[in-house]
């Protein structure tokens, strides 16, 4: 059992209102000198694959046919 941890973001010059808000929220609430910010999800898949490079090949495979949108977004896949 191999358990995966899939990173998924915005691509850089893809716009993220979601990150604009919680800049926005944070600056009103008195938090000064934050930057942009950037919202995206991580998932952790555990796989039956007991080898390690496999495994992560499968969860690459897994977030470029299904968890990403690669058009928009980049991830990236951690054994856990």
């Amino acid at each position: 059992m191999t358990k995966l941890k899939v990173t998924v973001f915005p691509k850089a010059g893809v716009l993220d209102p979601q990150g604009k808000a919680i800049e926005r929220a944070l600056g009103g609430l008195g938090f000064e000198g934050v930057g942009e910010v950037r919202v995206g999800k991580v998932m952790i898949v555990e796989t039956a694959e007991s080898d390690a490079a496999k495994a992560k090949a499968a969860g690459e495979d897994m977030a470029r046919k299904l968890l990403a949108n690669t058009v928009i977004e980049s991830f990236t896949v951690e054994i856990v």
